[in-house]
């Protein structure tokens, strides 16, 4: 069975799931709303430009007091507002009005939520899939309000004399990245989403979200974010959210990278020169389990205690043996669990969520450079966290196929409502009971359509959002034999059910009631 395959039957199943952990009866306040149709979800081929409607949309968010926005947009919705105008107003608002800068997370995290409260949307029954974006339009209040406490940034208007040509865009754009030049860079970037597909910009911006290590992992992120958000909402609303895009991935601090050999861009420029090393038939590996298993195990455990260049070569020699690229992809899953299960917490989560951004970009782009580029990467950002935990303190002894040792084999196996319940009391435990359940006959996509629910319900910052969505999407973009131990990783942030509710929720009903 193919990863696509999987995919499309966890969505599925977790759209027409029943109702887990007793959370059904809160979710009744919904069933008087118009549902989010999937048509509403997804982008029609025929349209080619938003409903008029949408431009005033996004002032209403911009203007409207963020005590009183979930009430004026419910009573839009009741009028018939759809969920893609949402959506783009949602994104668009986010990008005018936050600058994604000291560093691309923080406040900015209003843009970078959008996306992945949009998985969670369209993971959920549709009666549901009003709440996450519901949670995302009072955080963009939040960020909008601190972004005016640091200065009350605005993205200006384009400098339309410098804006170069169509036939000179791309080249402009390239050229300006490569200087770490913004001037030059939002012109040209501008001309490129007047001129250009989808499909060819983002292969050009995929490099440049994955080439450096600052702001752990959320240029990547965007990258992947922007470009599965403007699927949806549409490619005429590119050149802001684009704008926004390159400005972001050009942040870094104090000397211009392009004139220096700094420590965050030095693995990607040794990764330009490991990626021409690979075998040119490496994507059309022959299926051997035994071997690609060993290549698994054995690049995980130079993952655990290797350097980033001693991953990054081990990388390339089990690729040039004739391994499945799917077995580095499984290592470097595996070895991303495996942080947050030896230090819980902000940075360690983040190990997964940007394994998630380059294994999309990956997956999606069509040149055979960039997927060994998104590859070598996945390797590196793995002991590259691992050193951002240690910076912080203590990083556990703990390996990911080890977490079932938390538990004794022979003892019943829990219910999922005493699993989501332990969270809240031992995290490690919690995970070792979500994968005796599974293994003892539990179905895994229980256990994930429960996370999701209490994310909606529970759920408080950007980062239960982002890290749900990655984990839970990512289980299917793994080899089987890794998935549950992948999943269990994932209670190291899900929310727990003793935890109360987001105030959001209550708010949300009665906004929705009316």
């Amino acid at each position: 069975m193919t990863l696509l395959t999987d995919r499309r039957r966890f969505l599925h199943t977790a759209a027409g799931g029943s109702a887990l952990l007793g959370l059904g009866s809160q979710m009744a306040f919904l069933r008087g709303v118009p549902a989010v149709a999937d048509e509403q979800a997804s982008l029609d081929p025929s349209t080619v430009r938003l409903d008029p409607h949408v431009e005033p949309l996004v002032r209403l968010l911009e203007e409207t007091p963020r005590e009183r926005l979930l009430e004026a947009v419910a009573a839009r919705i009741h009028e018939g507002l759809n969920y893609r105008d949402l959506l783009a107003a949602l994104l668009l608002a986010g990008v005018r009005n936050v600058q994604p800068r000291p560093s691309v997370g923080f406040k900015f995290h209003a843009v970078l939520v959008v996306n992945s409260a949009h998985i969670a949307s369209l993971a959920s029954p549709a009666s549901e899939r009003w709440l996450p974006i519901f949670w995302s339009l009072d955080y963009f209040k939040s960020a909008q309000a601190q972004d005016e406490r640091e200065g009350d940034w605005t993205m200006a208007a384009v400098d339309e004399s410098a804006v170069p040509p169509a036939h000179k865009a791309a080249a402009a754009f390239r050229d300006a990245m490569d200087r770490w030049d913004e001037a030059a860079a939002d012109a040209a970037v501008a001309a490129l989403a007047r001129s250009a597909g989808s499909h060819e910009v983002f292969e050009i911006f995929y490099r440049y979200g994955a080439r450096d290590f600052r702001s752990i992992g959320h240029k990547a992120i965007f990258v992947a974010n922007a470009e599965r958000t403007l699927a949806t909402i549409g490619w005429h609303h590119a050149e802001p959210v684009l704008r926004s895009l390159a400005y972001a991935l050009l942040m870094h601090e104090g000397r211009n990278p392009a004139e220096h050999d700094l420590a965050p861009d030095r693995p990607w420029r040794e990764n330009l020169e490991r990626a021409a090393r690979i075998r040119n038939d490496w994507q059309h590996a022959t299926a051997d389990r035994e071997a690609d298993a060993a290549a698994t195990a054995e690049l995980l455990d130079t993952l655990r205690t290797g350097t980033v260049d001693e991953a990054c070569d081990l990388a390339v020699e089990v690729l040039n043996r004739g391994v499945n690229p799917q077995t580095v992809w499984d290592a470097a899953f595996a070895g991303a669990g495996e942080v947050i299960l030896r230090q819980p917490g902000i940075v360690a989560l983040h190990a997964m969520t940007s394994a998630n951004a380059l294994f999309y970009a990956y997956q999606t782009s069509g040149n055979d450079m960039t997927r060994r580029l998104m590859l070598l990467q996945g390797v590196a950002f793995v002991p590259l966290f691992l050193d951002a935990a240690r910076a912080r303190g203590r990083v556990a002894d703990r390996q990911i196929e080890a977490v079932a040792e938390a538990v004794d084999p022979q003892d019943t196996a829990p219910e999922l409502d005493d699993v989501f319940a332990e969270v809240n009391r031992d995290r490690h435990r919690a995970a070792a009971m979500a994968l005796h359940y599974v293994k003892a006959g539990g179905r895994a996509e229980e256990v994930i359509d429960a996370a999701r629910r209490l994310v909606f319900l529970k759920g408080r910052n950007s980062h239960d959002y982002k890290f749900s969505s990655a984990v839970l999407e990512d289980y299917y973009n793994i080899t089987p034999a890794w998935r549950d131990p992948y999943l269990a990783a994932g209670f190291m942030y899900f929310r727990g059910s003793e935890e109360s509710d987001n105030a959001l929720v209550e708010r949300t009903r009665a906004a929705l009631s009316t």
